[in-house]
């Protein structure tokens, strides 16, 4: 993760004579789902289980805890439901949202598949796109919050698409509004920091629209070991004073803390999630809760 840019997302094999781009299309879909929350009631449907749609309440923050469970197998969702919601071959989650790649289930726990940088299609079955790893939860509730999940990440690889970058790894979001409005806890990155950054539009250097916002808040170093297991945790709180109060923890220990002054919209609730480059990611026991760790 960079403070200019981050690997782009490919087009050149994207097909051909479509309309609008991607991006135009990602943040036409997270428009309207942003809309449609905002009235407090969202309809999903999880066509891929044949269930009928189902309301999800967003109306403010939030104290009800968020622990998603997996299945031993299978597909769970991928960027080829978040862009065609309403195709029948869409996999779609009650939970998720995945705007980049695949997300897997594996003995109970979430995985992004081998990591590579082509198209997914309906299953992800020969391709799973999760060189870049973007997954969300559906609620955007959760204010004054504290996430653990256990993490097990490969080391980083590259594709033809995704060459190494010292951002390489592990990441957890909070207060994730859109993908221009969040903040990013870096738990491990191929350069063996452990980083807080906020993402803020039209804050940063505008080199690339994915990237543009990018601030450092604390910076450290905790390069935690490849191929086994560690606890991950994340939190943001807010403060009397009008900031909020950032930490990263792994294994039991807190690594980095700090204090946003200037969160701006940031302040306000917003989604969880998990975010992977380059790396192979399983994850299990996620756990979402109000306050602080």
């Amino acid at each position: 993760m960079s403070d200019e840019r981050e690997p782009k997302r490919r087009t050149s094999h994207r097909p051909k004579g479509r309309r609008f781009s991607r991006r135009t299309r990602v943040w036409g879909l997270l428009l309207v789902t942003a809309t449609v929350v905002g009235t407090g009631t969202a309809l999903f449907v999880n066509a891929a289980e044949g269930e009928s749609p189902k309301a999800v309440a967003s109306i403010g923050p939030t104290t009800a805890p968020f622990a998603p469970r997996f299945a031993q197998s299978g597909l769970v969702t991928n960027e080829f439901a978040f862009l065609h919601p309403g195709e029948p071959r869409s996999k779609l989650s009650r939970d998720w949202i995945t705007t980049s790649g695949s997300l897997f289930a594996k003995d109970g726990a979430g995985w992004t598949g081998v990591p590579d940088a082509d198209d997914t299609g309906p299953d992800s079955a020969r391709h799973t796109d999760s060189a870049v790893f973007r997954l969300v939860t559906r609620r955007r509730d959760f204010g004054p919050v504290t996430v653990r999940v256990r993490v097990r990440l490969d080391r980083p690889v590259t594709t033809p698409r995704t060459p190494a970058r010292d951002w390489d790894g592990g990441h957890v979001w909070l207060r994730y509004r859109s993908p221009r409005e969040l903040y990013a806890l870096s738990f491990r990155r191929r350069d063996g920091a452990v980083v807080i950054k906020r993402k803020i539009a039209g804050v940063g250097r505008p080199q690339d629209e994915d990237n543009e916002g990018y601030s450092t808040l604390a910076e450290g170093r905790h390069a935690l070991s490849y191929g086994t297991w560690h606890e991950v945790e994340a939190s943001a709180v807010n403060q009397p004073s009008g900031a909020v109060r950032l930490r990263l923890g792994i294994d039991g220990k807190t690594v980095l803390t700090v204090e946003d002054r200037t969160p701006g919209p940031l302040r306000r609730p917003g989604g969880v999630g998990l975010r992977a480059d380059n790396t192979e990611l399983l994850f299990r026991d996620f756990r979402a809760t109000a306050g602080p760790s």
